[in-house]
């Protein structure tokens, strides 16, 4: 699969079948996420790599999202530098670890693997739940898994929406 291809049929899923995520998939899936840029090559983050159903349970809970628990695995982005501004005074961390699960999802479409970035979660509960120090920031939650089944077609704006030339504009062109 072409790489554009992946990026037009990659969707957020809700829905997981039970089957278990191949370790081999997992592993290419871990690896995209390691090969990410980062702000100064600095890679200040952890992935929380979780397969325990009670602990699945729990973080579907902190969510408020019980979806998340339905998919056989859950992974948790986390920065160990929440307070790194970049030069342009937006944090590091929130484009570093996009990055980062940017490429998971992807790699996982390749792996005819499913995900969906969940940023709705009570930041304290989840930090208990995963026994992550309170000097540190989970920035996503991602559900991995087989699709349950094909997610509908995405909208999307017309790129006249979205594209300014030269020159920020509030109008589209």
């Amino acid at each position: 699969m072409e790489l554009y291809d992946a990026i037009k049929i990659r969707r957020s899923v809700r829905q997981y079948r039970d089957n278990p995520v191949p370790d081999d998939a997992l592993k290419n899936i871990l690896e995209a996420a390691r090969m990410a840029p980062s702000a100064e090559n600095s890679q200040d983050y952890k992935f929380v790599v979780v397969k325990d159903a009670a602990t699945k349970k729990a973080l579907a809970g902190a969510a408020e999202q019980r979806f998340i628990a339905e998919a056989p695995v859950i992974i948790a982005g986390v920065s160990l530098k929440p307070g790194y501004l970049m030069d342009n005074e937006v944090p590091a961390y929130a484009v570093d670890l996009a990055i980062a699960f940017d490429h998971i999802t992807l790699a996982a479409v390749q792996e005819d693997l499913g995900t969906c970035w969940i940023g709705a979660f009570n930041q304290d509960k989840a930090k208990r739940i995963l026994k992550i120090p309170d000097k540190y920031k989970i920035v996503a939650l991602m559900p991995l898994g087989t699709p349950y089944d094909e997610p509908g077609v995405k909208a999307r704006k017309k790129i006249n929406e979205l594209v300014c030339n030269e020159f920020f504009s509030e109008k589209n062109e």
